[in-house]
């Protein structure tokens, strides 16, 4: 079992469901993003989600499509990405789950990939335009390297293939709370808590959901009922406001705090 395991037994073992911030890595830059980051965790993050920049992101809102847009300008590669965590790991004990597509890694080599990510400290892959069973020449090297392969399930899952994803899935699953692309919404989609449910009972692994999770009385909503809540757009929309990097950092740390209040049971 790994770093994301043994959090979420924590979090558990004191009543506590878990918050994971997305950021695109690279945005504004990644000095910033290294800032950013550290702010989270000292804010309550449990576990950060760093997204791998990509020129065509299929599952993204136009938020995290313009943030993509910037990170790329400034050069941002994987390989940038993997000496961001490399540097981030001695300083943070939270678990590194990396978001990308399936480009980037395919580019570097499934192999090549998972070694390095494993020798920096990575440690889950979530690949969100892969199934898995396209996905085994990418996702199979991370697992045999230690580094857990995340899956996603959302609510148009049938429920045979919601228990293999339950049963293969690693750290956690994470559950689309909607139809349609990323982005903060004003409200929750309808019966999310019956699916959520749903997937908890067919398997002990934690259940996050994520897509359309934007305010504190979102995260407090969902964490009701599931394991973590995974909250992206509305930090990346912070980001992108913020008059300067400092303040953003600044922003976002207070913003995470918020949301982490009402998860600590």
């Amino acid at each position: 079992m790994g770093r994301i395991h043994d959090h979420f037994e924590k979090l558990r073992a004191k009543g506590e469901k878990a918050l994971v911030p997305f950021l695109t890595a690279g945005d504004p830059d990644l000095e910033t993003t290294e800032a950013l980051v550290l702010a989270m965790v000292e804010a309550g993050a449990d576990v950060i989600e760093l997204g791998v920049p990509f020129s065509d992101p299929t599952a993204e809102g136009p938020t995290i499509q313009r943030s993509s847009a910037r990170a790329l300008a400034r050069g941002t590669s994987l390989r940038a990405i993997l000496r961001l965590v490399d540097r981030l790991r001695p300083k943070v004990d939270v678990p590194l789950v990396l978001m990308g597509y399936a480009n980037p890694i395919h580019a570097m080599g499934g192999k090549a990939f998972a070694t390095a990510a494993a020798e920096v400290g990575v440690d889950g892959i979530i690949i969100p335009d892969l199934t898995p069973e396209d996905g085994k020449p990418w996702l199979d090297p991370c697992r045999e390297a230690g580094i857990d392969p995340i899956l996603l399930a959302s609510p148009t899952t049938r429920p045979e293939r919601l228990a293999m994803l339950v049963r293969e899935t690693r750290g956690f699953l994470y559950y689309v709370s909607l139809q349609g692309v990323t982005g903060a919404r004003s409200a929750l989609a309808r019966g999310i808590e019956e699916k959520v449910r749903l997937a908890q009972s067919l398997g002990d692994v934690p259940v996050c959901v994520g897509f359309g999770v934007g305010t504190p009385e979102h995260a407090a909503t969902i964490g009701a009922f599931a394991d973590g809540v995974v909250v992206g757009s509305a930090i990346v929309d912070r980001i992108e406001a913020a008059a300067s990097k400092e303040a953003a950092v600044e922003d976002v740390a207070r913003f995470v705090a918020s949301l982490k209040a009402p998860l600590r049971g």
